[in-house]
């Protein structure tokens, strides 16, 4: 039997690093799924062991308790336990410094779900350029990538395509933890944050969420299950288009559907999936996209997670709707997550390439460029890699 998991948090607490014992005063940028086994909020558990430089706490997109939901609805800072929180998806989205005034350190604990337009990433990196600018260290509490750290998906992004989901030439599924994350962020952006890592004992690369032993705490309001996690690298697409990606129901992420779509003959043109089944359903969504009426669609059951490659499978999924039922499958027109000018499905899947190929190339070939794993890509992470590769 494989011996447990210490996430960075529980390594920290027992065995705290040089520079966190040496920090006059220190930030946490966190949410509620930063937890100990024991459930224990990563605020709590740090104001104990070190109740004297604790002094900020600080929250990303949905906020320190994953209230608010996607897309430009911010969160208010608040106050707990007598520290402030600062809100970092409000009227800002990069720490000021009024917020950073009087640290020495930042410290992050985020579960990231392995997917370029997750935004936690990003809020990492615009804490870690705010930092860098006024001599403040970072330190990254280190938690396991749900998807295993062996696969990669889809094409770098374009850095024309730049925005708050996806700010480096990261792959869609990236492979990294996000104390990886980070430090590949350093190097590829030129950052030149004074960049610390408290790694994980115990995970392996290999590893998928299930296999960690660890508790599933829904890192965001939409991702209420980790199977939601292994198909979000595909499923996140649909945000950019008028498909109800299941928002408004129990399952978001593992189901999608319109009124007007046909489950059947989608799922025949579809046809085998890798790793997952396609099961016909109909689904109200409570709110957002379709709101009260019924939706046809299919749910996701994974099978296989080893083998499942959701982003080729939703980008399948769209152009098998595109040929069945033309211009009833739409692209959803800008803001979206505070860009004003490119359509959401290219700064989602990081190029125009992918909206060009499901409305017109459609070839396999092309599908291979846009899907397969980017070449190259574990040759340009392997310097910031804190786990070895198989």
């Amino acid at each position: 039997m494989n011996p447990p998991i210490e996430t960075g948090l529980e390594v920290a607490l027992r065995d705290p690093p040089k520079r966190l014992l040496e920090a006059r005063a220190f930030g946490l940028l966190s949410n509620q799924a930063s937890v100990t086994r024991a459930f224990e909020h990563a605020a709590d558990a740090l104001l104990q062991r070190f109740p004297n430089t604790l002094r900020a706490l600080f929250g990303p997109q949905h906020g320190l308790w994953s209230t608010e939901q996607d897309n430009m609805i911010e969160t208010a800072h608040a106050t707990y336990r007598g520290l402030p929180v600062y809100s970092l998806y409000s009227e800002t989205r990069t720490p000021t410094e009024e917020m950073l005034d009087g640290l020495d350190l930042m410290v992050i604990d985020l579960q990231d779900v392995g997917t370029r337009v997750y935004t936690y990433a990003w809020t990492l990196l615009r804490c870690m350029q705010s930092c860098a600018a006024r001599g403040i260290d970072v330190m990254v509490l280190d938690r396991p990538n749900p998807l295993g750290g062996v696969v990669a998906e889809g094409a770098l992004l374009d850095l024309d395509y730049r925005s708050f989901v996806g700010g480096a030439a990261i792959p869609m599924r990236h492979g990294l933890t996000i104390g990886e994350l980070a430090a590949y962020c350093n190097e590829s952006r030129k950052v030149g944050c004074e960049l610390h890592h408290v790694p994980m004992r115990g995970w392996r690369r290999a590893l998928l969420w299930h296999e960690t032993g660890l508790s599933w705490v829904p890192p965001s309001p939409n991702l209420p299950r980790h199977q939601g996690a292994f198909l979000y690298p595909g499923q996140v697409l649909l945000e950019g288009t008028n498909l109800s990606e299941g928002r408004g129901t129990t399952t978001p992420f593992e189901q999608f559907g319109a009124p007007w779509m046909d489950s059947f003959a989608l799922r025949d043109a579809i046809g085998e999936v890798p790793g997952a089944i396609l099961r016909p359903v109909s689904f109200e969504p409570t709110f957002q996209k379709w709101q009260g009426e019924r939706c046809r669609g299919l749910f996701v059951h994974v099978t296989d997670a080893r083998q499942l490659r959701p982003y080729r499978m939703t980008l399948h999924a769209l152009r098998a709707l595109r040929e069945q039922q033309g211009h009833a499958l739409r692209w959803n027109e800008p803001p979206y997550e505070y860009e004003q000018r490119l359509p959401p499905i290219d700064i989602l899947s990081g190029a125009a390439s992918a909206r060009g190929w499901i409305d017109g190339d459609g070839t396999p070939a092309a599908l291979d460029r846009i899907a397969d794993e980017p070449a190259g890509w574990w040759s340009s992470a392997a310097p910031c890699l804190l786990y070895p590769r198989p």
